[in-house]
């Protein structure tokens, strides 16, 4: 990583926030998937985000985009952020605890150094994040346990979806870089989560019924949790600490989230996760500070 900058405790306290909110992401929609389908899940998150980003954008009185090139970029970053993986990964927590999901979505930052490295110029792979790479896989092989891919099953299908989408996930931070640069961020978002609306909403209408709102007090306030709370209120915390504390200290969310999904998963859904699961966050979570390499320039400087 290039961005070095240090943590403020205000940035600290943000950050923490921020991984809070994400980390709670996995039990609401778990709660939600308790009576609302899976495509159903997406498209409620998509629609009331879209709509609330959209009531920010012309509060702030944002310029709004016209070129079709550019909604042409929202579409494929729809795909690539909001409806390949949600759905993927909504699925997969029927088969899954939640905690072991956040713990694979945590490769998401592993794939991203690796498709930078590959897709963009400025971004090449130095022996420090080949190795953080490896060691990555490493963890994410050990949470998953090779020898469940020989005996395949449906639990071994939903863990494998979730790599797939931490695989699109990192697909659409290259895919922005290229097409959706120089944007406002709310301005971006809200074109992403409206092209995902228009096609997840008569997806989830013809394959699962109208979105209604005639459900249970806990699954509407899953939904607005995860569309308005863990979407829109995350949107924004992303980007103060970004422009707080640098890119590089965002990869440290995802050293945080798990922990914090992991333990809502036990106190509120009764789940437990094999020791296996907890060793492989723990290798993946040295992986992640060998590619952040800010620990051990700390360590480094104090010999």
């Amino acid at each position: 990583m290039t961005d070095q900058k240090s943590l403020s405790s205000r940035a600290w306290a943000e950050l923490l926030l921020l991984a809070l909110v994400w980390g709670g992401v996995f039990l609401s929609v778990r709660i939600a998937l308790n009576e609302v389908g899976v495509l159903s899940t997406v498209a409620h998150r998509a629609l009331w985000a879209a709509l609330v980003l959209w009531g920010l954008v012309f509060a702030l009185r944002l310029p709004v985009p016209r070129a079709w090139p550019v909604w042409g970029a929202f579409l494929v970053m729809g795909l690539l952020n909001n409806i390949i993986p949600f759905t993927l990964l909504n699925w997969s927590q029927l088969h899954i605890e939640s905690g072991l999901t956040a713990i694979l979505n945590s490769a998401t930052a592993i794939f991203g150094v690796l498709l930078a490295s590959l897709f963009l110029a400025d971004e090449r792979l130095s022996a420090r994040k080949l190795a953080g790479v490896c060691i990555g896989f490493l963890g994410v092989a050990t949470a998953i346990g090779l020898e469940n891919l020989r005996n395949f099953d449906i639990r071994s299908l939903a863990q494998l979806a979730v790599l797939t989408a931490t695989l699109s996930y990192a697909f659409a931070g290259v895919w922005a870089r290229k097409n959706l640069a120089g944007l406002p961020p709310l301005v971006a978002a809200a074109g992403m989560l409206t092209a995902t609306m228009l096609i997840m909403v008569p997806l989830a209408w013809h394959v699962e019924g109208p979105l209604s709102l005639a459900l249970r007090v806990e699954t509407l306030a899953a939904i607005a949790y995860y569309a308005l709370v863990a979407t829109v209120l995350a949107y924004l915390l992303y980007y103060r600490v970004l422009a707080m504390a640098g890119s590089g200290n965002l990869m440290l969310v995802t050293l945080l989230m798990p922990p914090i999904a992991i333990l809502l998963g036990w106190a509120v859904l009764g789940e437990a996760l094999h020791p296996r699961a907890l060793l492989g966050f723990a290798i993946l979570a040295f992986g992640l500070l060998i590619l952040d390499g800010r620990l051990f320039l700390y360590l480094r400087n104090r010999v």
